[in-house]
């Protein structure tokens, strides 16, 4: 599809040229044979210069680990990927938040394998459609569909395909350009404008029971309900999943509120699903506008933190964004930016504690802690900022990066000085990750690339989120298994297990939780607890080990219990990889 001087032939050239979006052709290696006008334009490179680059140059660190572990193993597997959120670094440093999806083409006659990338501004478009990359290889496959795909590409590109409503850029296109504090245009006649983030209550709870079938069909229930209850000049647009948003001219903060009553009024009448009757409702966010330089985008924003404090304070309501300089949602989001920058800018630290053999004094392997360089607060520990990106998704490029790094010491130990021979490396797994469909093939490919044996990688588990859904983890941890892996329980006995799902789980070890160790020695209940799980988990044939241990007297406690494995200040305190490396030259464990 490109000719020799790496440029789209004349069938396609119009169209990809004239695209809202970025457009890219690779080679298999990633470097970039073709971009078009709008990537270029965005950018701020010249094409000159954009061609023979690899895509992933234009990555920060943490999104090019996404990308490695997450989009090429999936184009090798599925042949395409879609939606995954990163930033582009354009020629002036500054980062451009991005959605990308890719779809790999084989070679046919003369052209050889190619990867075509589709690249929207996350500030321009927010949910990626599918029904894009149906209308973009409908006109590079037939001249005849050419001109239909170019309509069905402008109609998609301003309008959600599932509802019909305009999305994030038909919003912009139809109110972007009025001043938002006091609009003297459609949709307004010279009151400030008004913007409501709807957030639909337990929406998951309908995909996961019921299906995305029926969760799709109850977003086009919800969108024809607010289009019918929002008047024209106002405009209703869906922004991605169950977020909708409108925006309208009020004459204050009271009409507004009035109309964030009214639609969960009309939320609330029952929808029928197959046969059943669905009662929806939402929470909303409301922000107007005070005038000055307040645009759209700046409503929706503080609409959104809105909608999260209704959230909080019990859902089915609204709030009204009243901006603080101690905003709890705020915060949230200074400090989840903070976190963003701080994965892409490299801000993250892997410290390893040593595991030790109780039976012979030795380190048996290494547990990976993650660490945050706060520009102002210092390291920060997981404690701070790991449940930020498990909520936000975060975790995922996080986790990548993390099992990447423990790996590459895996592989730096054999290599250098036989440091690392028969070590085993645990790193800790989220509950999001847990869930997540791409993990087994993320932890493979990064198997592979760092020549680990699959028997020395130890993947850890709260009891806590094996219990939130045993039935699934049980299905995960399988797939876990079979690659060769180990498993091991972490925190256990803060979980509440049942037994029979223990019994199932495929693990290799249970880790005994730290503040039942902290009593050995001081309450005989405490004593009893360890015995026992250090019993079951024998019972079970699998190893027992205990975290937090700091003093000699635990650690003899546990020794004579039969516990197999301890980590805790008693032996090292969590280490960088240097004073690891210091620290298993020449250190064993004087057992008592």
């Amino acid at each position: 599809m490109t000719d020799t001087a790496g440029r789209p032939v004349a069938n396609f050239e119009t169209l990809f040229h004239q695209a809202p979006c970025g457009y890219l052709i690779t080679d298999d290696d990633g470097h970039i044979t073709a971009v078009n006008d709008t990537f270029v334009r965005w950018t701020g490179y010249g094409r000159a210069k954009l061609l023979g680059m690899k895509l992933q140059s234009l990555m920060p660190v943490g999104d090019q680990i996404l990308y490695a572990t997450h989009c090429i193993p999936q184009l090798g597997i599925t042949g395409s990927v879609s939606e995954i959120a990163v930033d582009i670094i354009g020629s002036d440093g500054v980062r451009r938040p991005a959605l990308l999806s890719a779809s790999r083409f084989a070679a046919t006659g003369q052209e050889p394998d190619s990867v075509r990338v589709i690249i929207f501004s996350a500030h321009e478009r927010r949910l990626y459609e599918k029904e894009l990359v149906s209308a973009l290889r409908a006109a590079e496959e037939s001249d005849a569909r050419r001109a239909l795909a170019e309509e069905e590409l402008q109609r998609l590109a301003l309008h959600d395909a599932l509802t019909g409503l305009p999305n994030r850029a038909g919003l912009k296109a139809r109110v972007g350009s009025i001043p938002a504090g006091a609009a003297t245009d459609s949709p307004g006649e010279g009151n400030p404008l008004a913007a409501l983030f709807i957030d639909l209550d337990h929406f998951k709870a309908v995909n996961d029971s019921l299906g995305h079938g029926a969760g799709d069909n109850l977003l086009v229930s919800v969108a024809g309900r607010l289009a019918s209850a929002v008047q024209a000049p106002g405009a209703v647009a869906r922004l991605s999943g169950d977020e909708f948003v409108v925006v309208d001219a009020v004459a204050g903060t009271e009409e507004a509120a009035a109309l964030a009553a009214r639609l969960l009024e009309v939320l609330a009448a029952p929808i029928h699903l197959e046969d059943l009757e669905i009662v929806t409702s939402a929470s909303i966010g409301i922000a107007v506008a005070q005038g000055g330089d307040d645009t759209v985008e700046d409503l929706i924003r503080r609409a959104d933190i809105a909608m999260y404090r209704a959230k909080e304070r019990g859902r089915n309501r609204w709030e009204l964004h009243r901006p603080a300089p101690s905003d709890p949602a705020v915060d949230r989001l200074r400090a989840l930016g903070e976190l963003r920058r701080g994965i892409g800018e490299g801000a993250l630290r892997v410290h390893y504690q040593p595991r030790i053999d109780l039976h012979t004094g030795r380190a048996s392997g290494v547990e990976a802690l993650v660490r945050w360089q706060h520009p102002t607060r210092g390291l920060l520990p997981p404690s701070e900022f790991i449940a930020m990106a498990e909520e936000s998704g975060l975790v995922r490029p996080l986790g990548a990066w993390v099992l990447d790094e423990t790996l590459k010491l895996a592989e730096s130990l054999r290599r250098d000085d036989r440091q690392g021979a028969g070590l085993e490396f645990a790193v800790n797994l989220s509950a999001r990750q847990l869930n997540d469909p791409g993990l087994v093939d993320m932890v493979e490919s990064a198997l592979e690339r760092r020549n680990m044996d699959p028997a020395l990688l130890l993947l850890e588990i709260t009891e806590t989120a094996l219990m939130s859904d045993p039935v699934a983890a049980v299905e995960s941890l399988t797939a876990l298994k079979n690659l060769g892996v180990g498993l091991a329980v972490d925190d256990f006995g803060t979980g509440y297990s049942s037994l029979t799902y223990l019994k199932k789980f495929p693990i290799n070890e249970l880790k005994i939780d730290r503040s039942f160790i902290m009593g050995l020695g001081l309450d005989t209940g405490d004593a009893a607890i360890v015995g026992s799980c250090i019993d079951l988990a024998h019972a079970v044939g699998i190893r027992a080990v205990a975290e937090g241990v700091e003093t000699s007297g635990q650690a003899q406690t546990l020794q004579d219990m039969g516990c197999d494995l301890a980590q805790g200040y008693l032996f090292a305190r969590p280490l960088t990889e240097r004073r690891l490396r210091e620290w298993l030259a020449s250190h064993t464990w004087a057992r008592p």
